[in-house]
């Protein structure tokens, strides 16, 4: 009776104070918006802009906070951590945000790798769009863009689930990480994928932060970058309207210009002849054509795998295929309607946004196939970059550029609560291996102090094996690379998913990212969710030479060392006191020892394993993950 009595007193005071439910509205940033995952288990803010001094009231999942919109028009209202779950809605003031899930967040970040969409040839990929909907698995990819000052909001992006429509633009590493976080966990998974192909390290941290780091490869630009922003704000207004322009010209040929340029009777007289591929002169927007003889017109087909980046495909006057960016050219089929008796012609319509140098064409691989008959498409072609469409302007990539994706694709995440970050990166490193370590150190301390939620797991992929085969190659820059990536993981709640077995020798972009995303998530397994596992291939221990033999020792071997093919142990080379490299065999001894032969004469002072542009490996664990790259000195010698 008198608790009611005191609500009754309570009541009317409420209101007199002021406390009845806000109306003002409020501006979100994109990543607060329908469709959102958010971190469970974590304080969870949301914040954004409106009228300075109205009050903001923020309800979720029976959550409620409360703040007020400061004087520079931002806002912030924390809610308690909450348990995974949805959908549920977020209502701040009279504004509602539908179809919101708790689970876990993970940041996809890096270069092309970690950008590398799941349509774009991998292995795989149709075994997973044979069952696209995970209605709870949801990504956010956040627009390409840099600044020279920090950004409130990232330029674009929206949340996406996981369904037919959507999954083949996905990030293919984040993609089979977070399904195997979402089944095994059970729980909603959101990615934010914030990662742009060819970039370097220090283009995603804080310029601030670089210009400290005294005498680096940085170090003076990130000094000038802070000393002169006013300036580069002119620099990249510029640089915005030429790309403005340059992307409103390659966008897609006008369908009646494909028509034109493709047909029999165009009159390419005024055109450049060259010869494909041997001479790949092309830039700009690229119109190249060549005619061809067919006895009939049964349906013919075009191999012409290797064009650089995009590519329009025509015959005689139709549009028979299309290449996007990253997407690989099958074998096409042209129908034998369009087809002619005499003479036809094949037109491409070429674009490269990266370097304005478009490619077209590789070596034994330009034909039209007929009725068994192969009709080679190599050597002279006629080639038009201004007749046809008008040049481009010149855009300048500054976006490697010191803290320059940082400012506009990391900081306006970070109120963001996430449970880590996975990264594939280093490529566009690899010739800088000796600062590279300190670099990679200082993003995720950076990182983890703007987040400002502690020492979240960091998750990183060490670099593939790519290139030709060398052995030995003690001064390989990628090995180097590696070994920079191994001694990162002297940071706390860090792991690293090596991939020295799964890369390819003549494409920088391995197709095989299940195993990627999958030997990422067995790190997450013991450094994110604190699992006793064996996440982690042999680790390099100890080494003795025992009269004619190195002795090294692993650990995390699991149920113990084994082959992944071969019946010798491959991948070492050793050092000699007179500074020569020779390349070892030997053998498993025991469940954790290796044995390797050392020549007569031979006087060792260290050992290497994987340690090449691409190396020649086979030493794994029972879980088949290969041994982690390494190089040791001879410490301790045994009669």
């Amino acid at each position: 009776m008198k608790k009611n009595l005191l609500l009754l007193l309570l009541f009317p005071l409420f209101f007199g104070c002021g406390l009845s439910k806000p109306d003002s509205a409020v501006q979100f940033p994109k990543l607060i918006s329908e469709g959102m995952v958010l971190q469970r288990d974590q304080p969870i803010k949301i914040w954004g802009r409106g009228i300075p001094k109205e009050k903001i009231r923020a309800s979720l999942a029976g959550a409620i906070g409360s703040s007020q919109v400061l004087p520079d028009s931002t806002w912030s209202v924390q809610l308690p951590p909450l348990p995974a779950g949805g959908p549920y809605e977020l209502v701040v003031n009279v504004q509602t945000v539908k179809d919101v899930y708790i689970g876990d967040v993970w940041v996809a970040g890096g270069q092309s790798n970690m950008e590398w969409a799941l349509k774009s040839s991998v292995i795989g990929a149709e075994a997973e769009f044979a069952n696209p909907d995970f209605p709870k698995i949801r990504f956010f990819k956040v627009e390409k863009d840099y600044s020279v000052e920090e950004k409130w909001d990232v330029s674009d992006g929206q949340w996406k689930v996981a369904n037919a429509e959507n999954l083949p633009d996905f990030s293919a590493v984040a993609w089979f990480f977070a399904k195997k976080n979402h089944q095994e966990k059970g729980v909603p998974v959101g990615v934010i994928e914030s990662n742009w192909g060819g970039t370097p390290a220090e283009g995603w941290t804080e310029v601030g932060v670089l210009a400290e780091i005294p005498e680096r490869s940085y170090t003076a630009e990130s000094i000038e970058i802070i000393e002169t922003a006013e300036k580069w704000k002119e620099v990249l207004a510029e640089n915005e309207r030429r790309r403005e322009i340059r992307d409103s010209l390659i966008g897609s040929p006008v369908d009646a210009k494909g028509a034109e340029v493709s047909s029999v009777n165009y009159k390419d007289g005024n055109w450049r002849t060259i010869s494909l591929p041997a001479s790949n002169p092309l830039e700009h927007i690229a119109w190249v054509r060549k005619k061809f003889q067919l006895s009939s017109t049964e349906e013919a087909i075009l191999t012409l795998p290797q064009v650089q980046q995009m590519a329009y495909f025509y015959v005689n006057g139709t549009e028979v295929y299309f290449k996007d960016w990253g997407a690989a050219v099958p074998e096409i089929k042209i129908p034998s309607e369009i087809l002619i008796e005499g003479q036809n012609v094949l037109a491409i319509r070429a674009v490269n946004g990266w370097n304005n140098k478009p490619e077209i064409g590789s070596a034994d691989l330009m034909f039209l196939t007929q009725n068994e008959k192969k009709i080679n498409l190599e050597g002279a072609w006629t080639y038009s970059n201004n007749i046809v469409e008008p040049r481009v302007p010149v855009v300048e990539y500054h976006n490697w550029r010191p803290g320059f994706m940082f400012n506009a694709m990391i900081a306006p995440l970070t109120n963001y609560a996430i449970r880590g970050v996975i990264w594939y990166q280093g490529e566009s490193n690899a010739g800088r291996a000796d600062e590279y370590r300190e670099l990679f150190g200082a993003m995720i301390t950076n990182w983890r102090g703007r987040w400002g939620i502690g020492d979240f797991p960091f998750l990183f992929v060490q670099l593939a094996n790519f290139m030709e085969r060398k052995a030995p190659q003690p001064e390989s820059s990628w090995a180097h690379l590696r070994e920079s990536q191994t001694q990162t993981l002297e940071l706390p709640a860090t792991g690293m998913a090596t991939i020295i077995d799964i890369g390819e020798e003549t494409d920088i972009h391995p197709r095989n990212k299940k195993d990627v995303g999958e030997r990422l998530w067995l790190q997450a397994k013991k450094v994110a969710f604190g699992e006793k596992i064996l996440a982690s291939g042999p680790v390099f221990k100890e080494m003795v030479l025992r009269n004619d033999e190195l002795v090294l020792t692993f650990a995390e071997v699991g149920e113990g060392l084994k082959l992944s093919s071969g019946d010798e142990v491959v991948g070492f080379i050793a050092e000699s006191d007179a500074g020569k490299f020779e390349a070892l065999t030997g053998e498993i001894s025991g469940k954790d020892q290796v044995r390797l032969k050392v020549p007569e004469g031979f006087v060792p002072i260290g050992v290497r394993y994987a340690w090449a542009d691409n190396p020649e490996v086979n030493l794994v664990n029972n879980l088949n993950l290969p041994a982690v790259p390494f190089r040791a000195k001879l410490e301790q010698e045994q009669e």
